[in-house]
């Protein structure tokens, strides 16, 4: 990094084409369909043609064609780059050293006052236009405080001569003063910090600049906010003037009780970056200097106090009283922008710097939701991803965007058991993610190691999640943390470290905890304390429509939330209200009150209760227009009453129940059990039945058998063609453990219902967790046509059992024994998941499957997975294993003729 700045990112092949050509330069970019190149040899399904661009751009001297790019703006790049090669043309990647970046500063300050620039569409033209219509000894100058704000290449180049700049808007408005006292057309004001071009404009640019009809924008009022220097008063509301014949910027000044608007300075954009809202304050009483360049100490605030607030919200100095307003011309634009600024704005802004406060803000949710504390899969999270909100985090406090490394974490010997339960289930890896918080001198002041995930996305998402928890702690402590490197333990019981650079972090975020820390504090009243969960009624009202929702399902809820109490009896505010908002249970994505209310709730079901107030900034963040009204109340008297209703309750998926519950997951123990099964009859053929996507497959190529062949059937193609890719790019690893037994694998399509005699007599034939996604009269059909017709010497069917999840979902069930000695429920329980027909006790299962061993010349034995045998309710996956009788038909070999109903969508070896 250079000494004087940030590295200035080199120009792109087309941004150098543009400075040179501008228009002239014509890229045409047409589609180009190109086959898919099959990289999973053996598979039978077609892939679609993809879609490549291809640019062909017209120079004045030349015309180039590019490569075929996946991507329309890379091909444009590519053609970009050819054609300066072509012409031989080096874009240049060299910083300006500081007498560079002062002589670049002159020029453009130079060209800003020409008659070319004032036909542009630069936001500065409309202050132009208001130094034409005003009168005397003003008339045609303009504030310089604006050409150092509205500029960005002006504000670039100031950085670049001293990098300080960019913290003190007032050592810009020194540098912009002296550059322009070194240009001829350009003349300063002896009075006031004025400047001007020398001479006047063509007729054509002075009639541009006049001939603007006034329109409505330019006319009534707008609300900003009054921000004192002092942090203990408070923020105040004032109202600004606009009218056509008179500057926004002097009527900002008469709000300052400063001379005239030229010593108004104006902070940078704060927010969006095409947000016109900034700060004003008045320029020190004393004389402006003009520092040497290689001075950077020469102190120019004079005695003017910082002002916390302003300094903490724009990244910059402010001193003294400022006014906050969104209000001045935009780029292409000759209409005066400007929108209100309220005190809801204010708190919104105030709320909006702290993590949690990114995520409400986010849901439009102030007082309904929280950081949540932990991050389960993509599908479920609600609102900007972890790492969207660390990275907006970074950015309102003018810090480096956070680095995230990934990598796969190792298993060395002695590692701990959770995570080799997770690297082992289901033959995956475990990823672990580190981020890394940078100073804008890109010196580290935090870094965390998140947990150890399957996939990598998830990694960067929990550790992105874990460092935004602990900043989101600090900031509720209001401290600055002096530890040395530590680790916390995260809510799956891991060790998340944590490193942070005690001297660094005080440093980059002073002005925070000083805002944070200082700001008068109501809630400190014991009166405004929060009200636990335990000790909240809550009035349910409505019919039961089944169970309370369980952990991990999404929630969606109606909700209004008003103030009440006060001075006035029966007094009531609405401030926040949602027509629906959704969240998983269960990850503390909602505050505690409104999770423990709907976790007694059914669909349908309404509920109402109290609790006393949060913040009085979290409150008036949330009462948008009635800030105002609700600002000058005494609030110690108030609470907060929540109506709310659940709208609907999508359970969650089986896996994640049994993840809940289960190490390692209920997945990997079939897989065992099945292995265990294998090994002992020394089978060389398998079959498994409703393969998906080959989960079962894939773990098999993870251990050494005697397996020679496998197949796999199933419907779906889609699923079948995942299959295919892992199962070829486990085969073919040289190294792979099963590379030297099998010697064929095949994947059909096709019901499993339907008979196809090249599967006739496998060793042995698996169906884990198939049966109940079918129709139970299907079910029923698949046991007679695998006994009867497939005839696999062993046969491993899973199916859930029902009477277990009950303790899967969360919630007891009243049982009884009935007339025939088995256990009924009181209440209905949910299925494991939304799409199982049905779901079978160990009675109803093992009648099923009795019945069928019986008829078939099979005999059948029970076991399980998840649970302890003879401790209720059993296993949590039943398994049944059929093994073939001597008297079996099948014994004396094939009685069927060839029968091929199924497609072979993949083979290998191919």
């Amino acid at each position: 990094m250079s000494q004087f700045g940030v590295k200035k990112p080199p120009l792109s092949a087309k941004a150098v084409l543009h400075q040179r050509y501008g228009d002239k330069a014509c890229y045409k970019v047409e589609q180009v369909l190109e086959p898919v190149e099959n990289d999973c040899p053996g598979l039978a399904i077609l892939h679609h043609d993809r879609v490549l661009y291809r640019c062909h751009l017209q120079l004045p001297e030349l015309s180039v064609t590019s490569e075929k790019f996946t991507k329309r703006k890379d091909a444009e790049q590519s053609a970009a780059k050819m054609a300066l090669e072509k012409l031989g043309i080096q874009p240049t990647t060299k910083d300006l050293t500081p007498e560079e970046a002062w002589d670049e500063l002159i020029v453009r300050i130079s060209s800003l006052f020409t008659d070319k620039f004032s036909l542009s569409g630069h936001p500065i033209v409309g202050h132009f236009r208001a130094a034409i219509k005003r009168e005397g000894d003003t008339h045609g100058l303009i504030p310089v405080s604006i050409i150092a704000a509205c500029d960005s290449k002006i504000v670039n180049l100031c950085k670049l001569v001293n990098p300080k700049a960019g913290s003190d808007p007032l050592l810009v408005v020194s540098l912009v003063l002296k550059a322009a006292r070194l240009v001829n057309s350009i003349c300063v004001s002896d009075r006031g910090l004025w400047m001007g071009k020398k001479g006047s404009y063509s007729s054509d640019a002075l009639q541009s600049l006049i001939s603007h009809s006034t329109t409505s924008t330019d006319h009534g009022s707008i609300e900003a906010l009054f921000i004192p220097s002092s942090i203990e008063k408070p923020v105040e509301t004032i109202t600004l003037e606009l009218s056509a014949g008179r500057c926004y910027m002097d009527e900002i000044s008469q709000k300052l009780g400063v001379e005239d608007s030229s010593h108004v300075l104006v902070s940078r954009a704060v927010g969006k970056a095409s947000s016109e809202m900034r700060f004003y304050f008045s320029s020190p009483r004393c004389q402006l200097s003009c520092p040497d360049l290689s001075s950077s100490e020469t102190p120019l605030h004079g005695e003017e106090p910082l002002n916390l607030l302003g300094s903490y919200f724009s990244g910059q100095n402010i001193y003294g009283d400022a006014v906050l307003a969104t209000v001045g011309y935009a780029w292409k634009s000759k209409d005066l922008f400007c929108e209100n600024v309220t005190l809801s704005t204010y708190y919104r802004m105030l709320l909006g710097m702290t993590p949690d406060g990114c995520y409400k803000l986010s849901r439009e949710a102030i007082l309904a939701v929280k950081l949540p504390s932990s991050f389960t899969t993509k599908s479920n999270w609600r609102g900007h991803s972890p790492r969207d909100l660390l990275c907006m985090f970074c950015r309102h406090h003018r810090l480096m965007e956070p680095l995230f490394s990934v990598k796969e974490l190792p298993a060395p010997s002695g590692a701990s058991q959770g995570l080799d339960q997770l690297k082992s289930s289901e033959g995956l890896g475990v990823f672990a993610c580190e981020v890394k918080i940078l100073s804008k001198q890109q010196d580290p002041i935090l870094e965390c190691l998140g947990d150890g995930c399957k996939k990598q996305t998830d990694a960067v998402q929990k550790a992105a999640l874990s460092a935004l928890s602990w900043l989101d702690r600090c900031f509720k402590r209001l401290c600055v943390p002096l530890e040395e490197p530590s680790s916390s333990s995260s809510s799956s019981g891991s060790a998340q470290q944590i490193r942070v650079y005690p001297e660094r972090f005080s440093q980059e975020l002073a002005h925070c905890f000083a805002v944070h820390a200082r700001r008068p504090r109501e809630r400190d009243s014991p009166r405004m304390q929060p009200t636990q969960p335990g000790l909240v009624s809550f009035r349910v009202e409505g019919l039961e429509s089944g169970a309370p929702p369980a952990v991990g399902s999404l929630v969606s809820i109606s909700y209004t939330i008003s103030l009440v109490g006060g001075a006035e009896e029966g007094s009531r505010q609405t401030l926040e209200s949602r027509d629906e908002l959704e969240f998983e249970l269960g990850t503390g994505a909602v505050i505690d009150h409104v999770e423990a209310c709907v976790s007694q709730m059914s669909t349908g079901q309404s509920a109402q209760f109290t609790i006393s107030l949060p913040s009085r900034e979290l409150v008036l963040a949330a009462s948008g227009q009635s800030a105002e009204l609700i600002s000058p109340l005494d609030l110690r008297a108030c609470s907060l009453e929540y109506s709310l209703k659940v709208l609907q309750i999508s359970e969650p998926n089986e896996v994640r129940m049994e993840q809940a519950l289960f190490s390692p997951p209920l997945s990997k123990q079939r897989v065992d059990f099945a292995m265990g099964l294998i090994n002992s009859t020394s089978a060389t053929s398998l079959v498994d039945f409703g393969c998906g996507s080959g989960s079962l497959l894939d773990s098999l190529m993870e251990h050494q058998t005697t397996l020679e062949k496998v197949v796999g059937v199933d419907v779906s193609t889609r699923g079948l063609c995942r299959a295919a890719k892992i199962l070829h790019a486990k085969l073919a690893k040289e190294d792979s453990p099963v590379g030297s037994s099998i010697k064929s694998a095949v994947l059909y399509g096709g019901s499993i219902t339907d008979y196809d005699s090249r599967l006739h007599g496998f060793d042995v034939g698996t169906c884990l967790e198939v049966i109940e996604h079918m129709e139970e009269d299907q079910a029923g059909l698949f046991g007679e046509v695998v006994l009867s017709l497939f005839c696999p010497r062993l046969l491993i069917i899973s199916t859930p059992n029902y009477e277990y999840n009950p303790v899967l979902q969360g919630s007891l069930m009243a049982a009884e024994e009935d007339d025939r000695g088995e256990k009924s429920r009181t209440a209905p329980c949910r299925f494991r998941n939304h799409d199982h027909k049905f779901e079978w006790t160990r009675g109803q299962f093992e009648r099923w499957a009795v019945d069928l061993a019986s008829r078939h010349s099979y005999r059948v034995d029970f076991g399980g997975v998840g649970g302890s045998p003879g401790v209720e309710p059993g296993f949590a996956s039943q398994i049944a294993v059929f093994r073939r009788c001597a008297s079996h038909p099948a014994e004396a070999g094939p009685t069927a003729g060839a029968v091929k109903l199924y497609e072979v969508i993949w083979e290998w070896p191919s």
